[in-house]
Parts: C-alpha cells; structure tokens; sequence
C-alpha cells in the first residue's frame, strides 16, 4: 500500500484526507475551530492552534487507518488564502495569524491606492488590494505595532506554517504568495519594487517556488510527535481555491466552478494572467505548473447559512434547513437577503457593505429566511459569473463544490439563478484531494495531474437542470438584489 496525506487548513476546520494510491480514498477526519475577533472588523487565529489541531488529526487518523497511516509516502497542503502570519528568527509566531476575514486595515488601504493607481495594480498584482490581504495586514502591523514587526522575521501564509512545523524549511510558493498582493503575478515573483517602496524589508519574504516543487521532508521531531514516517517528501502545496480545483478535476481552460465554503468563488482556469481591468475579481497563480485562477471571490457565503442556522434561527441541524427550505417557494415571497456580513469582494470591493434582509412580512417564518439566505448567496456569486463570463470565459456547466453540495435544494437554486446545469463532485472534501493528488505528482508517485484527476476524480451521475418556472422569479429577484446594493451604498457607507 501507498498512501498520500493531504491536509486542508481552513478557516473553521483542519482536515486531513489518507489516499491510497492505488484504492482511493481511505478517511477523512477534520477538528473544528473558531476566529478570534478582539475588536469588531477584527479577526485572528492562533498558528499555534492549527498546528495542535492538526496533531489531534493526524493522531485520529493513526489510530483508525494505523496501515495507511504508516504506509504515507508523500504529503500535501491546501490551506485558506489571503492571512498573514508574521514568524521570529525561532519559528514561532510574533502575534496572532491576521486572516482574510479581517477587515480592520482600511487607513492602509487608503496608503496603498495612494501611492499604487488602478492600474499599476493591475499590471503588477492582476487584483485590486484589498482588507483582509496579506499586504495591509503587515502595513497594518509595521503601523501599529512596531515591536511585533520588529521581531518578524519570516512573511508566511496560513499553511506554509504548518509545512514548517512539518519539515523546519521556511518557504513560500506561488499560489498563495501571489495572494497576499505583494507579489508580480505574471513574472510569478515577489513584487520587490513595490515593496521597497512601502519600507517592507526583503529579508521578510522567502524564496518562492511552484506548489508541487519539494519543500522539505518530514522531520525527526514531527515524526515524533505526529506518527508520520521521517524523511518523507512534503510540497509545497497550495492556496485552498485551486486545491480545489484539481480536486473537481478542472486543470484546463473550458470548465468553470462554484464554490461555496466559508466564502465563496466562481472560478476557472486560465493559461495566462488575464484580469478584470475594473479589478472586480481575482487573479492568482494557480498550483497547476505555469497556470492561473480566476475568479470572483463572495466573503459570507456559507457562513451565511451558518450564522442564519445557529445565531438567529436556531435551527438544530442542516436536515432541519433543508426542509424548511423545501417547503418555501422560490423568491421566498419577496424576502431578498444581501449576504455582505463581513463587506464584499466581487463585485464591489467595498469593506464597508453590509448585510441586508429586505422585504419582511408577517406571513413569513424561518424557512422564508434560510431560504432567501440560499437564494442571496446564489445571487452574489451570479454576480462573479457575470464578470468572468465578460472576460470571455464561459462553460456550458457549472461544477457545484464545497460544504454545499450537501443540499440539493441549493444545488437546484444555484442551477436556477446561474441559468446553467450543475454537477458535484463524489469526492467532498475536494481541496484535501487536490492537495492529495498534487504531492502525488510532485514527489513523482503519478506521473502527471491529468492521470491523477483521471484516476480519482468523478462526478455525481445527478445534473440539476435550471427550471424555467422559475426564471422569471429569480430575474425580477436578482434585479431587486443589484438596485439593494446601489440604493443603500450611500447609508452603508456612513
């Protein structure tokens, strides 16, 4: 037996996946965390804590996969984009990991817009800067806590953490370094200009590589501590959003995805670093050798749900929403939900976008807002397609990924509202797979990702058609969701 582990560090969980390579997928175990928000716009997490998370994990899956577990030749990383951990000379972090969500470096931004115009930006980063990157993150901390900023020594993102404390080798690699928008995505370098302009010694950055490249192998002390063989090869790995897009097998030009996790993206490949001139979406490196991603990127998409389901409806399970939302008919009777929580990326770019509940009425109960809450983020990513399909990318289907492929009723609203079929994935847990089927390329165990997504990735049978009974429900809605945003941005912005 041959077996890959692929870890995925997310924003409310750690998952690790074991993949035979010769059987597939053996297990899956995940442990649960929460964000620490200190102040309001906040939000932090512990690098300490993913890594003792990920040591309960992998302690797990020793215990109830004890041959597979051994058996581990090669491991993988997926891991949440965008945050910021800032370590010291000894590897361990100054202060807590800055994460996308975080939205408290708006005087940054404004520093940024006004020394960076539009379209430098784009020519260099292929993005718009925005809260919650890497890039205001550390000008944030270098501001306001200058002891902290001090003591860094090592500029990393979420993952690369973890890779340390797996191999002790500092490193970065393309996906998530040209996240953190401090980095030229097209010469697929540090953008060290632009930092030596914003006073950002280089000596923070680490050398960069691409993410199936070999970053290290498993060291002594992890050995000891986790179970894993020593010296086993460890990638680079990957940003979670093209992790999961090998994992759905999208390695080429012509497919598109839709994924809703915490966030959500509509996202497809790309040969060359093409950008939205408006800088309304994202382009990054994808994991894919010498390739892109790009996509439009929502921020509460299913955290939506989750904070509809458990901090004000209080419904008991995911079953529970799913049939209270059955028994709503689509336009939940006019109820329209903006899902901008935590502001809004794609298409606005505005930090300061709030979340909206429009259109409330005495008749309506708790399966009218779980399922406005659906329809709001199916309507926010219409917004991302809209934008890529401008950029001359199209497909003629839609491959529906993350935890929401777990609800056929938002399968089937997504279906209606992009006006395209859509499929899931058998494999749920698509960026573990991904990261999975990378190091297996890397450390040369496939001999290529087209055979390895060949190998292991496959669709459900079902397709869920648009019903077009409903599309003159959700056009007439969509277009009360744009006026929303346009009529109330002024009072948002107070």
């Amino acid at each position: 037996m041959r077996t890959i582990l692929g870890i995925d560090l997310g924003t409310s969980s750690v998952k690790a996946m074991l993949l035979d390579v010769d059987g597939g997928v053996v297990g899956v175990k995940a442990k649960d965390y929460g964000v620490d928000i200190p102040y309001p716009g906040w939000a932090e997490q512990s690098p300490e804590m993913w890594w003792d998370s990920l040591v309960e994990v992998l302690g797990c899956l020793r215990e109830m996969y004890r041959d597979a577990f051994e058996a581990v030749c090669a491991v993988g990383y997926s891991g949440q984009m965008h945050g910021l951990v800032l370590t010291g000379d000894d590897g361990y972090p100054v202060r807590p990991a800055i994460i996308w969500l975080d939205q408290r470096a708006g005087r940054q931004l404004e520093q940024i817009s006004a020394v960076l115009p539009e379209e430098e930006m784009g020519r260099t980063f292929c993005n718009r800067v925005s809260s919650g990157f890497a890039f205001p993150s550390l000008l944030w901390v270098k501001e306001n806590e200058p002891d902290a900023f001090a003591r860094a020594a090592h500029v990393l993102s979420p993952k690369d953490y973890l890779r340390y404390k797996m191999t002790g080798e500092i490193g970065a690699e393309v996906v998530d370094a040209s996240s953190t928008t401090m980095f030229d995505t097209a010469k697929r370098d540090w953008a060290w200009d632009v930092l030596e302009r914003f006073g950002l010694p280089a000596r923070l950055f680490p050398e960069v590589k691409e993410s199936a490249d070999i970053a290290g192998t498993i060291s002594p002390s992890c050995a000891a501590k986790t179970g894993l063989p020593a010296g086993i090869p460890v990638i680079y790995g990957s940003g979670d959003q093209p992790a999961q897009s090998i994992g759905n097998g999208v390695i080429k030009s012509g497919q598109i995805i839709c994924n809703i996790g915490t966030g959500g993206q509509i996202s497809a490949f790309s040969e060359k670093p093409s950008f939205d001139k408006k800088l309304r979406t994202n382009t990054f490196c994808h994991a894919v050798r010498g390739g892109y991603t790009i996509f439009g990127a929502t921020l509460c998409s299913g955290m939506s749900l989750n904070w509809a389901k458990n901090k004000v409806l209080h419904v008991d399970s995911y079953e529970e929403v799913n049939a209270l939302v059955s028994a709503v008919r689509p336009g939940a009777e006019g109820l329209i939900y903006l899902p901008y929580l935590s502001g809004e990326r794609t298409p606005h770019m505005n930090p300061n976008a709030k979340g909206v509940f429009f259109g409330m009425t005495l008749g309506q109960e708790r399966g009218h807002f779980l399922r406005a809450v659906m329809e709001g983020v199916a309507y926010s990513l219409k917004d991302c397609l809209g934008i890529i399909q401008e950029l001359g990318i199209d497909a003629p289907e839609i491959i529906a990924s993350g935890g929401a492929t777990a609800s056929t009723q938002w399968l089937q609203i997504q279906a209606d509202i992009l006006g395209k079929p859509v499929r899931a994935s058998r494999v749920k847990e698509q960026a573990c797979l991904g990261s999975c089927l990378l190091a297996a390329v890397g450390a040369g165990i496939l001999p290529s990702l087209e055979e390895a997504c060949g190998r292991f990735v496959s669709m459900d049978e079902r397709i869920y058609l648009p019903d077009q009974r409903n599309a003159d429900v959700y056009r007439k809605g969509y277009e009360k969701y744009r006026k929303l945003y346009e009529r109330l941005w002024d009072v948002m912005e107070e």
